[in-house]
Formats: C-alpha cells, structure tokens, sequence
C-alpha cells in the first residue's frame, strides 16, 4: 500500500471550494469535503484504478460531478496534485 500524500495547492484549492461553498450552505460544504477526502483512500491500494489524466504522468478522479481530482502515482506514494471544478479549463 502506497501513502497518499496531498500537496500543499491541492489542500489550498480544497480549502478554497468548501469556503466558497460554505458562504451559502456550510453543512453541504463539510459534506462535499468528507466525500473528496474519502474517495482518495482507495488510492493507496489501487492507484491505477482511475483513467491517465490530460497531463502526461497524471490520472484523473471525479469525486462529484462537479470535482476532479489530479494525481500522480510515484514509486513510493500517490500524491494528490489539484482540486479543480470539472468546468474550469485544464490543462
């Protein structure tokens, strides 16, 4: 098993989307966060479950219909590289 380690933008971008969420309705805000945090966990035993990613060497997780998360699969850890909108314009 592989630790899943977040990057410090990753954990920014996060913060960043349960505080905007938050502004009009903070218990849909905690839960949103509760999901992307959990859907990560399963990472750690199977870091190829998920499609290559538009960037070379990553993979991409839709946490919710709106949420994609980036990461990358390195020898010794999957590190979670960004917490991005599905509507906002990657790469």
């Amino acid at each position: 098993m592989l630790p899943v380690v977040w990057r410090e933008t990753a954990r920014r971008q996060l913060a960043e989307i349960v505080a905007f969420i938050a502004e009009d309705n903070p218990p849909a805000a905690r839960r949103l966060k509760e999901r992307i945090e959990a859907v990560v966990v399963p990472l750690a035993q199977y870091p190829y479950l998920y499609p290559r990613g538009r960037v070379a060497g990553t993979r991409e997780l839709v946490a919710h219909p709106n949420y994609l998360i980036v990461y990358k699969v390195a020898a010794e850890r999957v590190e979670i590289v960004a917490v991005l909108h599905a509507r906002r314009q990657y790469p």
